[in-house]
């Protein structure tokens, strides 16, 4: 089997073992991340500001090299072949750098002509399938200075499209789009990856994270924390108890005698955080009703990615890096 056959077949895009960072003064940037892309998936990476996301693909890209520790791209080793295996890889990293002066379909034909494997025949047609795949078709002949930041944000994505690309690496897509923009580049991640392309982004937004991944890997303070399928994640964190009643006050009393914690009350809607142990559920419900709470609901929500998160790191979850 060729080489070109054996990264065909490699069910993992992104691997790395040991990567570690370390800067000079001796900051520890990454420590021994052990990480593992899934091909065909839409793996969000995350983190609170300072936990190694930015480092970590700044390594992968082969923008800076590691301390110790081995990655690889497609079954490549980088650094040391990112040469060869980069044309492969569309990526956007801390905001696309742009001529100003230069028109939108300016840009895009100058990013192609510096790309060796690009046909010059075909370079119109692409520039402007691009730009069409970003909504910025009719702002293709404004000057890229003019542009917002979130048409920014689109040009650059449009730039890591002009060639197929079987993994595409994204750092904050979504920054400074509007709502209308963020839900056009989820389904244009969505549309990537149902046609074969892997796609790798960190986020600040775990609700985006939620909506558009189906794998995720949480990093803090330079070490990988957890990683593994979106579902899999949410379903480690315990949901919220909600119950409806009349008597909030009441029921708020009772849950807490039965070490419910983080209670919460508005109106008729009491929450809190189930006690750790053996308490079923059931046996809370029981209990409201053997105190004449009037119960007209009773149940738990399902705990989202931002609870594992919090659970996980103590971070919230609104944060950058």
């Amino acid at each position: 089997m060729s080489a070109v056959d054996r990264d065909a077949v490699t069910d993992t895009v992104i691997e790395t073992r040991g990567l570690t960072k370390r800067f000079r003064g001796g900051q520890l940037a990454v420590d021994s991340l052990d990480l593992g892309v899934p091909a065909g998936s839409v793996f969000g990476f995350l983190g609170p500001n300072g936990s190694g996301k930015t480092t970590t693909i700044r390594m992968l890209m082969g923008l800076i090299a590691p301390t110790s520790g081995t990655a690889t791209l497609l079954g490549h080793p980088v650094p040391r072949a990112a040469r060869s295996v980069l044309p492969q890889v569309g990526a956007l990293i801390e905001g696309p750098a742009l001529y100003g002066f230069l028109s939108g379909r300016d840009n895009l034909i100058r990013y192609d002509s510096a790309d060796p494997a690009a046909d010059p025949h075909t370079r119109r047609a692409r520039v402007a399938a691009a730009l069409d795949r970003v909504g910025l078709t009719a702002a293709g002949g404004k000057k890229a200075k003019a542009y917002s930041l979130g048409m920014k944000q689109r040009l650059g994505l449009a730039s890591a499209l002009l060639q197929p690309r079987r993994l595409l690496v994204l750092d904050e897509p979504t920054n400074g789009l509007d709502p209308q923009g963020m839900r056009e580049i989820r389904s244009l991640v969505r549309e990537l990856a149902a046609d074969g392309t892997t796609v790798f982004l960190s986020s600040h937004l775990l609700d985006e994270i939620e909506q558009v991944c189906t794998h995720a890997a949480v990093m803090a303070r330079g070490r990988l924390v957890v990683q593994g399928p979106v579902a899999e994640l949410a379903a480690g964190a315990r949901g919220r108890l909600v119950v409806t009643t009349p008597d909030p006050a009441r029921a708020a009393r009772v849950l807490k005698e039965h070490g419910v914690t983080d209670l919460a009350v508005a109106q008729e809607r009491v929450t809190g955080e189930l006690p750790p142990g053996e308490i079923e559920p059931a046996d809370l419900n029981a209990a409201l009703v053997r105190a004449d709470v009037r119960v007209r609901s009773f149940g738990v929500e399902r705990a989202s990615l931002e609870d594992a998160f919090v659970a996980l790191t103590g971070e919230g979850f609104d944060v950058t890096g």
